[in-house]
């Protein structure tokens, strides 16, 4: 099990069916991701509507996915998305989940209370101190309505497990000083699937993207190209891709990923739970479209 993550995570879809988790699509997803060369798993985040799970639904989540990885064979780290704006809360989550089997955790920034940066570095500080596990930061400023900039952020990176950020932070100059200014054993996982490629050819060490849902392997080439120094290969591999984000983001997120996935096969249903609705006829016309124009090209 790898220590600083790295490459590809997968923020999972929760598949839903008839208001419950569907544990058979769960199944099905769990296999056919430890199949591809995604490096781990990340459950019930934002992609995975974790705030509209229960705390059973949560912990069956994770039991199932540990459950069926080990079936496969597949040894992949797991993560618990957690998010709040009480620390004290979330410090009862981490011992809460201290026995289920995860591998670490991605916390969110405390949203719309709008903390300083010295109540931001006590808040994960808190965090870290309660549990053994790795935290990887989740900084999305346009959601939480607070920035975690990069002298906290290296403060942070002193601590031992405090492991990475998933960057989010829409600041291209934010981004790139991080990665100048991280200490070794410190990833920064690019988590704006539309800048995958600039943020790998700046340093970063992957990226946990929802789009990994529809082809991880195309992410991971880029990876495995620019790892191999072949820098026109990737970018020519980058254009290919590169509007494929773009159309599973032109709407809110997961409802385009969970209808592609849906209409591939992958689960029995594309089910959100409110305030989340599907998608429009437009966007189903045109995933539709793209779906049917990469099986002609594969034929």
């Amino acid at each position: 099990m790898q220590t600083t993550p790295h490459g590809i995570w997968l923020p999972l879809i929760t598949p839903f069916r008839d208001d419950d988790v569907d544990e058979t699509s769960l199944r099905r997803l769990i296999r056919h991701y430890a199949a591809s060369p995604i490096d781990g798993l990340i459950l019930a985040a934002t992609t995975g509507e974790g705030l509209t799970l229960d705390e059973d639904e949560t912990a069956r989540l994770v039991e199932v996915s540990r459950d069926e990885l080990r079936s496969v064979g597949r040894s992949m780290p797991l993560y618990l998305g957690l998010s709040g704006s009480d620390t004290r809360k979330l410090v009862k989550g981490l011992h809460h989940t201290s026995e289920w089997p995860i591998d670490g955790y991605l916390i969110a920034c405390p949203y719309y209370t709008r903390p300083s940066q010295d109540g931001l570095y006590r808040h994960f500080a808190m965090l870290a101190g309660s549990t053994p596990r790795p935290i990887l930061i989740y900084n999305i400023p346009y959601r939480t309505g607070v920035n975690l900039g990069n002298e906290t952020m290296l403060r942070l990176a002193a601590l031992p497990n405090i492991q990475g950020v998933k960057d989010c932070c829409a600041d291209a100059m934010q981004s790139f000083d991080l990665l100048q200014q991280c200490p070794p054993g410190f990833s920064v996982l690019t988590g704006d699937d539309a800048l995958f490629y600039t943020a790998l050819t700046q340093g970063a060490d992957g990226g946990i993207l929802a789009s990994g849902h529809i082809d991880p392997a195309a992410f991971a080439s880029i990876r495995d190209l620019l790892s191999s120094g072949d820098q026109p290969g990737a970018l020519a591999a980058w254009r290919a891709l590169a509007d494929l984000p773009r159309l599973l983001f032109a709407e809110p997120s997961p409802a385009p990923i969970k209808h592609w996935l849906w209409r591939v096969g992958l689960i029995d249903c594309p089910d959100l739970r409110l305030p989340m609705t599907g998608v429009s006829d437009d966007l189903a016309t045109r995933i539709d479209l793209e779906i049917a124009r990469r099986v002609h090209s594969r034929g």
